[in-house]
Formats: C-alpha cells, sequence, structure tokens
C-alpha cells in the first residue's frame, strides 16, 4: 500500500469554504474517476494560528497506481485551479510513503 500525503494551508476565513470544496467536488471527482487500485483519501485539518493546515492522505495499492492518477512525474501535487483559489499555500509536490504495517482497535 502507498501513501500519497500532501499539505495545503488556508486562512481562517478560507478554511470552511477549503473543507467544503474538498469534500463536495475535488473527493467527489477523484471517485468518479474510478483509478485503479486507488483505496481512498483522508482528511485531517488544524488551526495554526493565522493559517489553517489541511493534509490529505490517499491510499493506492502501487506507486504504478499513484502514476495512473497524475502521470509519470508522480509526486507533482494535484490540486485544481478551485483549490487554487482558496489556498494561502500548499505542496507543489506530494510525498509517497509505503505502508509497512496497520493496526486498528
Amino acid at each position: 500500500m502507498i501513501l500519497r500525503i500532501w499539505h495545503g494551508y488556508t486562512t481562517p476565513g478560507n478554511a470552511d469554504a477549503y473543507e467544503a470544496l474538498l469534500k463536495q467536488e475535488i473527493f467527489e471527482g477523484i471517485e468518479g474517476k474510478a483509478l485503479p487500485g486507488f483505496r481512498g483519501i483522508d482528511l485531517l485539518r488544524r488551526a495554526l494560528g493565522d493559517e489553517v493546515e489541511f493534509v490529505t492522505i490517499m491510499r493506492f495499492e502501487a506507486i504504478e497506481n499513484v502514476k495512473a492518477f497524475t502521470g509519470e512525474d508522480y509526486e507533482t501535487a494535484y490540486v485544481p485551479e478551485a483549490a487554487r483559489k482558496v489556498l494561502k499555500r500548499f505542496d507543489a509536490r506530494s510525498q509517497h510513503y509505503e505502508l509497512r504495517e496497520s493496526r486498528a482497535y
């Protein structure tokens, strides 16, 4: 399992709008692509003084599945234009990690 991790930051005034955009448009758009090997996406949020940080964690079966989503330069961040309009700043590149173990209780 490959975890694709990305960070984006908004102003507190744009945070709720950005979260709604992620949930209602961007995530649904990704899910609608029916990507092979895509196993889900998580959204994390925290306040950081004058910014609000968002972290997305996408799960893929293999790095080849990530490449099917983003192209051969698979570390390039996927940030649609609508998101760029409300983000203050964001990672230009995503990080990818191999999940070695997961325990849930």
